[in-house]
């Protein structure tokens, strides 16, 4: 019985005897057939029984791939982090870079058919600044890289997602009159998002802060950079023509 039962355990694993070449082969086909459980077992099959062949590296950013592919993200992050580490050098070392972008790029936030500023407000920034870091890696060490256009792209994407994201919380601040901590988020989003439309809008609520905190020479000095960078926001014209009240006090906190 013990017998029958060990062999019979054996003959459900049908790849017991297949070759390095054979188990990545079907595991491409599972690729292709977008069957990415499957491909994962051959993958890791083949990464187990052949560790040091040629195709255990390949297998390892093909295991990322599908795990991304099947929305399987911390398996994915996992597994490309230890390429990686193991393989700093590797031929593919901008493709795993770019791939690590790609895995912690939010699907939200679609297939970038339209970058400009997207909706942070609810949204953790962690995965949004862990894929910008990877794509720049892609960008810095691989310039000429193929995938280096297109990481570019997204950086620029993830930019203004990033400085939406403080100009919400920033806003949010405001809201409930902690106006020193939204002039602390808005001073941020423009030392470090410089760039990113959203700086209009945290130019703004930093002269609203310094207005609601009596801070009058550093409301001034921004209502400069307002004036002098967006002439012609409509954040300078709440109340139409108006000229006997500074265009600050015409904004109602729960703008």
């Amino acid at each position: 019985m013990f017998c029958l039962a060990g062999c019979a355990g054996n003959a459900e694993d049908e790849t017991i005897g297949w070759s390095a070449q054979r188990l990545y082969g079907e595991a491409k086909d599972a690729m292709s057939s977008k069957d990415w459980p499957r491909a994962v077992r051959y993958l890791e099959k083949l990464e187990a029984r052949y560790p040091y062949g040629r195709f255990a590296q390949q297998a390892q950013i093909e295991i990322a791939y599908c795990h991304y592919k099947d929305g399987e993200r911390a398996s994915a992050v996992a597994a490309i982090d230890r390429f990686i580490k193991m393989y700093p050098n590797h031929s593919s070392a901008d493709y795993a870079w770019y791939l690590k972008g790609l895995i912690n790029f939010n699907d939200q936030y679609g297939m970038l058919s339209n970058l400009t500023t997207p909706d942070m407000s609810d949204r953790d920034p962690k995965s949004t600044r862990e894929s910008f870091n990877a794509f720049r890696e892609v960008v810095a060490r691989y310039p000429e890289s193929k995938y280096a256009t297109d990481a570019a792209l997204r950086m620029r994407y993830l930019v203004n997602a990033l400085a939406s994201h403080e100009v919400h919380v920033a806003r949010y601040y405001m809201k409930r009159g902690a106006y020193l901590a939204a002039a602390n988020r808005a001073q941020y989003t423009i030392r470090h998002y410089s760039q990113a439309p959203a700086v209009e809008e945290a130019v703004f609520v930093l002269v609203l802060a310094y207005d609601r905190l009596g801070m009058n020479d550093l409301r001034d000095a921004a209502d400069r950079v307002m004036r002098s960078n967006f002439p012609e926001s409509r954040y300078l014209k709440p109340g139409g023509d108006r000229k006997d009240v500074p265009w600050w006090r015409l904004w109602d906190p729960e703008w």
